[in-house]
């Protein structure tokens, strides 16, 4: 959570008549070594010679320049695929559903789609291989004057697009020979906090489209928090803010995001940090022994406050069609208290009444995680919520099934990620050392640079800068970069997408491919500004 409560033309196609001996060297999982300009698990043939051609040889092919860069590639002679004003791109018969995919490589390629028909000569063709591969995997596949893009689901599918049109963009040609891709995390992205600072619809789709470039397959929306709840709603309008996404501008995000295989994560932060759906609601904020309001905090011992808050998540968790919810869960202040019991003796006595005599107010507020997790779950939702909101002991454990995203060890009694690691639980990495963007930088925060995330970061380093032990990878799911709006004027929308251009592009490779990258830092920087446009 926030700290501050503590993302041509085509000449003619000449192949090498002679087929030439390849060896292929591999680099292994996470190998420090690599060539320049790939990505250090790239695969390259050693050097061989090509017999005699009868028209002309041309040198074996190096790895596509790509952010984040290709996993595998095999190298082969041959001059590469260029659009010309005869390429368009094709769907394999059965392929139809990639018809969205096509029609946006064509136009971004600005060449020619012509549907489920045969490929010919100049073509890029996408066809889908159920079975064949992981999920989001893809081969790309250049030979013979054609490019052919397979995987085993629609999303490898257009990975392999974005790969191609980075490629001829860097470039001006996708080199001969097969890329063999695939992401080393499920979970990668960007989370933005639209509670604090407003930003508009078109705004937030042109964040869509940088990150679907990259690979990135899930947006986080923070939309209620103390200061704001910035999403129309008809079961509660009167806890809207007047700065506010419609409904209608949500479903064409999530449209957006579904066309660019982008899950959108939404998040109604509760027991806490609920102020602007407290201001319409006051007598449902919790209260200290003295009748002190604790700000942002429902009094989850009142019967109302569940349901308030289950009737905006049936009403929201309709609205986003995702796989994910988050619960939020971080930062009830009653807990921040030095004696919670004596300070809010109407949560300690609702927390024994349902849960016995030696439960506390953590059992009280782990309780309500866990119900708001019922309620999602009908809804098609798997839970998430912030580390802080997962307490040791007790008398009431979270929900196993629960994601834990793990954003900082600063807070008051904050567990160590093993911990969370040892239980068995599955982690996204959402580090506040590295991966948060809090505009204005307050509580000692600076702004997160790509350089820092490319060199220093992985998915293992959880809090702070140390890694949690490798046998740990397969329970860290990915992570995403956050912009937090805790001062929302010290930086213009503009100056947010530039702030967190080069940041997001380091998380994209970090998350996708294991290992030390290749490029050095300034190399990686100036392809990120030749693909983009920029250099």
């Amino acid at each position: 959570m926030s700290p501050s409560r503590g993302a041509l033309v085509a000449g003619s196609v000449l192949t090498a008549a002679a087929a030439a001996t390849i060896a292929v060297v591999v680099w292994p999982e996470g190998s420090d070594s690599g060539l320049a300009g790939q990505s250090s698990n790239a695969r390259t043939p050693a050097p061989s010679s090509a017999a005699p051609s009868p028209t002309r040889s041309y040198p074996l092919s190096t790895a596509p320049r790509t952010i984040p860069a290709v996993r595998e590639h095999i190298a082969a002679r041959g001059p590469g695929w260029r659009p010309g004003p005869d390429s368009g791109v094709v769907v394999a018969r059965g392929s139809g559903t990639l018809a969205d995919e096509g029609q946006l490589l064509a136009q971004e390629l600005k060449i020619h789609y012509r549907g489920e028909v045969p490929a010919r000569a100049g073509d890029v063709e996408l066809a889908l291989a159920p079975g064949k591969g992981t999920p989001e995997s893809y081969t790309l596949d250049v030979h013979d004057g054609r490019v052919t893009i397979g995987g085993p689901d629609q999303a490898g599918v257009f990975h392999g697009t974005r790969t191609l049109k980075q490629s001829v963009r860097a470039d001006g040609v996708m080199p001969e020979g097969e890329v063999r891709d695939h992401p080393d995390r499920p979970q990668r992205g960007l989370n933005l906090d639209i509670a604090r600072k407003h930003y508009t619809a078109a705004w937030i789709e042109d964040r869509l489209r940088e990150m679907a470039d990259l690979k990135l397959n899930q947006l986080g929306l923070h939309f209620s928090d103390d200061q704001a709840f910035r999403i129309e709603s008809r079961t509660h309008p009167e806890v809207v803010s007047p700065q506010h996404l419609t409904q209608a501008e949500v479903r064409s995000i999530v449209g957006l995001a579904n066309r660019l295989h982008i899950e959108v994560v939404p998040e109604i932060d509760s027991p806490g940090h609920l102020g602007a759906v407290l201001r319409a609601h006051p007598d449902l904020q919790l209260r200290n022994v003295s009748g002190t309001r604790s700000p942002g905090s429902l009094d989850i011992s009142d019967p109302g406050s569940a349901k308030l808050v289950d009737e905006l998540l049936g009403e929201f968790t309709e609205l986003f069609d995702g796989a994910y919810w988050h619960l939020g869960a971080d930062e009830y202040l009653a807990l921040m208290a030095r004696n919670p019991a004596a300070s809010y003796p109407q949560l300690q006595r609702a927390a024994q009444q349902k849960y016995g005599a030696q439960a506390s107010i953590k059992d009280l507020t782990t309780g309500w995680l866990n119900d708001r997790a019922a309620v999602v779950r009908p809804h098609g939702k798997r839970p998430k919520a912030w580390n802080d909101g997962f307490f040791r002991d007790g008398t009431v454990h979270a929900d196993k099934d629960i994601e834990v995203e793990y954003w900082t060890g600063k807070e008051y009694g904050a567990r160590e990620p093993e911990e969370y690691l040892r239980e068995g639980r599955r982690v996204v990495n959402l580090n506040d050392e590295f991966l948060y963007y809090v505009l204005g930088q307050p509580n000692q925060f600076v702004y997160p640079t790509g350089k820092r995330i490319y060199e220093q970061w992985t998915p293992l380093v959880l809090r702070g800068t140390e890694p949690v032990p490798a046998r740990y990878s397969g329970q860290i799911l990915g992570g995403r970069f956050a912009v937090w709006g805790d001062l929302p004027q010290a930086q213009t929308p503009a100056q947010v997408a530039q702030g967190i251009r080069m940041p997001l592009r380091a998380t994209a490779q970090k998350l996708w491919a294991p290992g030390r990258p290749a490029l050095s830092w300034d190399a990686f920087r100036a392809l990120a500004a030749r693909i983009d446009g920029t250099g």
